[in-house]
């Protein structure tokens, strides 16, 4: 690596400040740090020397996401394939299909190469687009306001792709993230001051203004003109017993169901909470929160049922593995900057998200999917929660130190 270094070093002028290219050093800048650990240090006299910093941080949420990365590719294309042999297809067309067919892999639902390759061809532009477009904004803002470009687009980068349909147009991906990057964080400061998760910012976005392209049971299976309904649809039509006709509890599980790329694997998101966890970067006061506030609201509903909505007769077992509960659950509700700080405003907030995740799922049928405008919500009043659990702290000092009257 030194001639890459040597490299670096010697370009580094070039973008120093008075050169003609220093506009353009935050883009030398995101190339050096991304390879290379920064070699400055703070200039004061009392700092904090830590090994970690926010681009090994980002790094580990990448390591902790991979297992549900490579589930995406792996089911997206499972699910194609499946539709394809139901439909008694032997070839698709576009770029895709020629693609298929000069490896000579084919559809083959059981071979796990055509179902990764069938999936990578899914999610390989969407992830592309999303760093090129979301890039873009990050770097004009970068440029604007002569600061580094900083590493937290990384992780939303990754987290967004995952969360959506594999159909989607790819402009419609385009927009999402732009939207996500300018209003859910630039405008506030750049990372770190957002008080909107990124990656959900984009696709509540795109959830209401292209409601044909992220909803319904059509798109979320990668073959034109076939339906495969997901156990929230399901749920909400038929309960229970129409969830459990289609699908197992281990496949939901595992996630061998259709869904968004990402979120289907309950197994994957564990490794990464076990990664999170391990690492300190996530918060398992607010894993624990959602998931007892989750299991608290599903169960309520489960015991007091209802004969006119099916959602309820759906166990909290079923609301666990349904959806993108546990996916949000391990690394959308985490998100150390638009989360609560305090440790009870953690427990708190993830309960809070918990419940109107269940809540929003299974009495609103206009949204089968309640995590995202839940965790949005959460987002929103993390800041509140906080400031009574300081406030409450400060009154209880008061008393124990008689300050107080």
């Amino acid at each position: 690596m030194k001639p890459l270094r040597s490299l670096l070093d010697k370009a580094h002028p070039m973008f120093d400040k008075g050169s003609k290219l220093e506009k353009l050093y935050p883009l030398y800048e995101l190339v050096d740090t991304f390879l290379y650990t920064p070699g400055e240090v703070t200039k004061g006299a009392s700092h904090v020397r830590d090994g970690i910093d926010l681009k090994r941080t980002m790094i580990t949420v990448a390591v902790a996401l991979s297992p549900a990365i490579f589930f995406a590719l792996y089911n997206t294309g499972l699910q194609a394939n499946l539709a394809i042999e139901k439909m008694g297809l032997t070839e698709i067309s576009g770029w895709r299909g020629a693609v298929i067919g000069m490896t000579g892999l084919g559809f083959d639902s059981t071979n796990i190469f055509a179902n990764l390759l069938h999936g990578l061809l899914y999610f390989l532009p969407i992830f592309i687009v999303t760093q090129v477009a979301g890039g873009i904004f990050e770097v004009i803002f970068a440029i604007v306001r002569k600061h580094e470009v900083n590493e937290g687009f990384l992780v939303s980068g990754l987290l967004f792709p995952l969360t959506l349909p594999p159909t989607i147009p790819l402009w419609q991906v385009a927009v999402g993230i732009a939207f996500g990057v300018v209003f859910a964080k630039e405008i506030f400061g750049g990372t770190g001051k957002n008080f909107l998760n990124v990656a959900l910012t984009a696709r509540a976005f795109l959830f209401f203004a292209y409601p044909a392209q992220i909803s319904g049971d059509a798109v979320w299976t990668a073959a034109d003109g076939y339906t495969g309904a997901t156990i929230l649809s399901l749920g909400a039509t038929g309960g229970v017993e129409a969830v459990t006709a289609a699908y197992s509890w281990l496949d939901a599980f595992i996630g061998f169901i259709p869904g968004s790329m990402g979120e289907t694997s309950v197994l994957a998101c564990l490794f990464g909470a076990v990664v999170l966890i391990a690492s300190g970067i996530g918060s398992w006061r607010i894993m624990l929160g959602m998931l007892a506030g989750g299991l608290f609201a599903s169960l309520l509903l489960y015991v007091i049922g209802s004969d006119t909505n099916p959602m309820f007769s759906l166990s909290p077992a079923w609301h666990l593995v349904a959806g993108s509960f546990a996916f949000g659950l391990v690394f959308m509700v985490t998100d150390p900057v638009s989360a609560a700080m305090t440790r009870t405003g953690m427990l708190v907030y993830g309960g809070l998200v918990g419940v109107m995740a269940i809540i929003v799922r299974s009495i609103n049928p206009a949204y089968p999917e309640g995590v995202m405008l839940a965790i949005l919500f959460g987002n929103v009043f993390a800041p509140l929660i906080d400031y009574y659990v300081v406030k409450g702290n400060i009154k209880r000092r008061e008393i124990r130190s008689g300050v107080a009257a």
